[in-house]
């Protein structure tokens, strides 16, 4: 089942724009809910077992003739793997599993937009490729993404601004779901 590049652009750019306007709006919630993202073990089982979950749809979906025989064993590993980081990696699993959610996300942004014949799903190209590299990166090094947001959120200045920028990506986004993809 395929995603339409506009249908995602839109989804994408409306989330993008509602979490980041809570930001604009209420700043110092923002901050509190953010700083307890990395270390939140809730939220950490609701992103790996969903990252878990679409995994295992992706290998559930490819069809490579040469792991056909494999997959019921790679089904296993993988769903050991991702219910085992729950039980035996809590320390900064809400961050592990979004990296991973960034990894997949990346992969669907790019399947989505490659068939796409306008220059304007570079922006979702280039943004995918952010993504595989924070996920990349969050995955190896989970406390940056800690470091980050407490930087992020050092004051309400700094909050309003990236919030508003990060706003206005998501506007833009959506508008090329709307008009251009």
């Amino acid at each position: 089942m395929a995603i339409k590049l506009s249908t995602l652009s839109i989804g994408l750019g409306l989330f993008m724009t509602a979490v980041n306007l809570f930001g604009l709006l209420k700043p110092s919630e923002f901050k509190n809910a953010v700083r307890k993202l990395p270390r939140s073990v809730p939220l950490g089982y609701v992103f790996m077992l969903s990252a878990t979950a679409w995994f295992m749809w992706n290998v559930k979906s490819e069809s490579l003739s040469d792991f056909e025989s494999l997959k019921p064993y790679l089904f296993t590993l993988f769903i050991a793997v991702g219910v085992g980081s729950c039980f035996f990696v809590q320390d900064f699993l809400a961050v592990r599993g979004l990296a991973v959610l960034m990894l997949l996300l990346g992969k669907l942004m790019v399947d989505t937009e490659r068939w796409v014949e306008t220059d304007w799903r570079w922006v979702i190209a280039v943004w995918a490729y952010l993504l595989v590299l924070a996920g990349m990166w969050f995955t190896v090094s989970p406390w940056r993404l800690r470091d980050l947001l407490y930087w992020a959120t050092a004051n309400e200045k700094r909050i309003r601004f990236g919030s508003a920028l990060r706003f206005a990506f998501g506007v833009f986004v959506a508008f090329l779901g709307f008009k251009v993809f």
